[in-house]
């Protein structure tokens, strides 16, 4: 238990009292020190940075480093840094001592750290993060004493994040004003916006000792902006403000760098063109297709290609190039580069009538042929039975993680609601196993403490769980899955839900049927679809969570990944905390939370290893129960928002016990159908040829495939019949056979017998090819194909 003593208390005072510091002078202005001599300024170190018998040691670390800085030229102290080489990335201060002494190297670098927050050197952002410092927020505060920047450091941790990510917020803001020379009064949000690009640009990571690599800034924007620092104009997230939103066709097409400035243009004008009739998501698309997967291509493999007319070992490279995916494996789907290959080529022949002086030049053979496309409905079958086969494998498997996401929800809410009733450093058992709530040393530092997250420690392994965090990922966790199976939503449908989703219809009797409105999205059709009482229950519990932590649910905004576009603020009822600020869940976080569900059920069911889940394979399942428990193939349409029955029908995945019952229907169908005289009992001499023709199918190689009532036609030369079947307990009798043959092939030889030859010839290789069918059915044993029978 002493590895948590350092950050963390199991008793109700969270931190110790501090002993009192001697009293320090103030902080000097910023660049006043530049000037300053080597005594004045590690005598103002000592003072800041050391108490007791620390002051002279602060102070001689200072004075080694500044007498070591003096060797190189320059009128301030800042010109010394940069003429000695230290305000560049991996240059640091320990670089400067020769000696093999590790600990002063260590406190060199350490008073480097204390120039920075003394505002006696100005380093640059890649020098800065050069240093690993343990304790800069501290320095920097100590010596700034700036209101505004400890009004900063409250709401921080007024806001609901973690430890690590209130760090981050305080550090980036004192990296960013060191860097920049500036206090935070005049931190706008186009510096901040400049670190945080700058910061993700050289690969550095925020945080002190330890930090992780998330995009820089993005905490301090938060609390900056909810502050009221940056003006009501900028943007609320760092997120808002450095995403590019929709890109025109030309910043599209140039992101691939095409050579031939004549053949981008007509790129971008066909596109451009072609915009205005589809949505920027399909937009994106075309340009994937036809300038990445296209012309980039052909470009590859001739650089000097001016015009679309290809030759032919041009067009055979480009069909080949994409059967393969960049990651070597191959691609599955072809249709879709090649039927926007195709459309462009048509449509240039097409606007050429009308427009010829822009379009005619560019005219020329399509080099998609009628031969590409024949196997179009093929693959398209083929991509079916793919999606079928993918249903049937998680169909058992759905009732498992229903239940996995159900159970370890329930579980976490238990402990969170047993640590939430006992005090701190108390302890309490769940589930047979005893616990100790404790709290970060830090929380004791919150505007309101009760707003702290609930920690407790397994007194068992000496786990930390973070309760009040496992608890919120494993509801959401719940809360999708259970949506998504009840439901049958798309992903982006599901993020798009809102509090005003839920209406209620009174019936004329009085019932209350609860409905859920969902919002135009692929086939922009709006469609009601009633809840059942399981789908309430999950949409009950999440609008409850949201009014019990924030009186209501809150209003935020929603990125559109594919249209890349900001929605309005709403109440969504999928919403988080990102950042320190509320924002929709994205499809990426639903998937990655599903895939989480699903890794949890590995340990107890190995079933799990290699299968993943996907939102739309909850749709799947979904449309797949309705159909196969009775309900009209249409009505699933309209439930599932389905413009053509036949979508709905490529969702369906039969099983086993369907096909079984569904092919006795058939037949009972057809039965009647037919004159009764044709189902007519067979005489007993009808069945006793049916036996013997089974019988007579049996030779000396195997048995004959023939069917019922068809004589041998080919004279029983057996070996070169297709119908025979070799029984592989006859494989040394063909050797024997093949031996014969060759006998005779070389007396025919000898004799000049050339129509004996082209004879045994053939026998030879109907010989070997059968005996090579022979040995691949022995290797392969025997398989159960488990023929249904009626229930």
């Amino acid at each position: 238990m002493e590895l948590y003593e350092r950050h963390f208390s199991f008793a109700p005072t969270a931190v110790r009292p501090a002993p009192p510091l001697p009293p320090r002078d103030p902080p000097r202005p910023l660049g006043e020190l530049s000037g300053a001599s080597v005594e004045e300024i590690a005598k103002l170190a000592g003072v800041a940075f050391g108490s007791g018998a620390g002051v002279a040691s602060r102070a001689g670390v200072m004075r080694r480093l500044l007498e070591h800085l003096e060797e190189f030229p320059g009128a301030t102290w800042q010109e010394r840094w940069e003429a000695a080489g230290l305000n560049e990335r991996g240059r640091l201060a320990k670089d400067l001592y020769q000696g093999r002494s590790q600990a002063v190297k260590s406190l060199m670098n350490t008073a480097a750290g204390q120039t920075f927050a003394m505002r006696l050197i100005q380093p640059s952002l890649l020098a800065f993060r050069s240093y690993r410092f343990s304790n800069y927020i501290g320095w920097f505060r100590d010596l700034a004493k700036d209101p505004v920047l400890e009004e900063f450091c409250a709401r921080a941790l007024a806001l609901p994040m973690s430890r690590p990510s209130i760090r981050k917020a305080k550090f980036d803001v004192c990296t960013a004003l060191t860097v920049f020379g500036i206090d935070i009064a005049d931190l706008t949000p186009e510096a901040l916006l400049h670190y945080a690009v700058e910061s993700r640009k050289y690969g550095v990571t925020p945080g002190e000792a330890g930090g992780d690599g998330c995009f820089a800034a993005t905490q301090a924007w938060a609390v900056l902006a909810d502050m009221g620092h940056f003006p009501a104009s900028a943007p609320r997230t760092l997120r808002a403000a450095v995403v590019k939103g929709q890109r025109s066709v030309a910043e599209l097409v140039d992101k691939h760098e095409i050579r031939n400035q004549g053949v981008r243009d007509l790129l971008v004008g066909y596109l451009s063109r072609r915009a205005v009739e589809v949505d920027y998501s399909t937009l994106n698309g075309m340009v994937g297709n036809l300038v990445r997967l296209f012309w980039k291509e052909i470009e590859k493999f001739n650089p000097d290609q001016a015009d679309l007319r290809l030759s032919e070992d041009a067009v055979t490279h480009w069909k080949e190039s994409l059967l393969l995916r960049p990651d070597g494996k191959p691609r599955l789907h072809l249709d879709g580069p090649f039927l926007t290959v195709r459309a462009f080529y048509l449509d240039l022949h097409t606007w050429a009538v009308a427009e010829p002086e822009r379009w005619a030049h560019w005219v020329a053979p399509c080099p998609i042929r009628d031969e590409d496309l024949r196997w179009f409905h093929v693959r398209r079958r083929r991509l079916q039975e793919r999606m079928a086969n993918r249903t049937r494998e998680r169909q058992p498997l759905l009732p498992v993680l229903s239940q996995h996401v159900t159970d370890q929800w329930q579980r976490q809410r238990t402990l969170l609601e047993a640590a939430q009733d006992v005090g701190l450093g108390e302890r309490f058992t769940v589930d047979g196993v005893e616990w100790q709530r404790v709290s970060a040393k830090l929380d004791a530092q919150r505007v309101d403490p009760t707003s702290a997250p609930v920690r407790a420690v397994n007194r068992e392994s000496g786990e930390l769980v973070q309760l009040t965090h496992t608890e919120n990922q494993a509801f959401w966790q719940w809360a999708i899955v259970e949506t998504l199976r009840l439901a049958g939503l798309r992903a982006e449908e599901l993020t798009e839900l809102t509090h005003l989703s839920v209406r209620n219809y009174q019936r004329p009797s009085g019932e209350v049927v609860a409905l859920l409105v969902i919002t135009p999205s692929k086939s922009d059709r709006e469609r009601v679809i009633p809840m059942s009482a399981e789908l309430f229950h999950v949409i009950a519990q999440v609008i409850r969570r949201h009014i019990s932590a924030h009186g209501t649910v809150p209003v935020c905004t929603r990125y559109d990944l594919h249209e890349k576009v900001w929605s309005e603020p709403l109440p969504y009822l999928f919403q988080n905390m990102h950042s320190g600020a509320l924002r929709a869940m994205s499809t990426t976080t639903m998937w990655r939370m599903i895939r989480r569900a699903a890794d949890g059920v590995v340990a107890s069911d190995p079933r799990f290893v290699d299968v993943k889940f996907a939102a739309h394979d909850f749709r799947r399942l979904f449309a797949t129960e309705l159909v196969n428990n009775g309900l009209p193939i249409h009505i699933g349409a309209a439930l599932l928002g389905h413009l053509n029955i036949q979508t709905t029908r490529g969702y369906v995945a039969v099983f086993d016990d369907d096909v079984v019952r569904h092919y006795h229907e058939f037949l009972a169908r057809r039965r009647a159908q037919r004159p009764e005289s044709e189902y007519r009992k067979p005489t007993e001499t009808e069945w006793t040829e049916f036996n013997e023709h089974f019988d007579k199918r049996r030779v000396e190689l195997g048995s004959c495939g023939r069917p019922y009532g068809t004589p041998c036609q080919h004279e029983h030369a057996c070996i070169r019949c297709p119908m025979l079947s070799i029984n592989p307990k006859m494989l040394p009798r063909l050797d024997e056979l093949e031996e014969d043959l060759l006998t005779r092939r070389k007396r025919a030889v000898e004799e000049d017998w050339r129509g004996e030859i082209d004879g045994l010839d053939l026998t030879l290789t109907f010989l070997r090819s059968k005996r090579d069918q022979a040995r691949r059915f022995s290797k392969a044993g025997t398989v159960d194909l488990g023929i249904p029978s009626p229930r």
